[in-house]
């Protein structure tokens, strides 16, 4: 199950680009994967959640947007997505594309909770 490294290595982006002082405050981890990416999103929260466990990060969320296939027709010249297996531009039908989108695996917001200072 590679979706464990691919959690392990969310966790440690965020590690890296939060504060310490703040960890425990990261209310959720927005990502971005493609249809063609490989990745169960099932199992991707699966093995989070696991390995949040016992962390500063227990009380946060993955949060999951998937992309569709984007192709690009060398044809008709227009963007479509498209519903694999098949591999053609649905506008002409042409053959000749190139893909776009729907590969990617993108961290793309770390969101905060808000943290309210103390009155003293």
């Amino acid at each position: 199950m590679h979706e464990l490294s691919i959690a392990q290595e969310i966790f440690s982006i965020v590690q890296q680009n939060v504060d310490k002082e703040n960890l425990n405050s990261v209310k959720n981890v927005k990502v971005k994967i493609g249809k063609l990416s490989n990745i169960l999103p099932d199992s991707l929260l699966f093995c989070f959640d696991a390995i949040k466990t016992d962390t500063s990060l227990k009380n946060s969320e993955l949060i999951i947007n998937q992309t569709p296939v984007v192709v690009e027709c060398s044809d008709c010249k227009s963007d479509s997505e498209i519903e694999p297996p098949v591999f053609t531009c649905p506008k002409c039908s042409g053959i000749n594309i190139k893909m776009t989108g729907g590969s990617e695996l993108i961290v793309e917001e770390i969101e905060l909770n808000d943290i309210i200072p103390e009155v003293k």
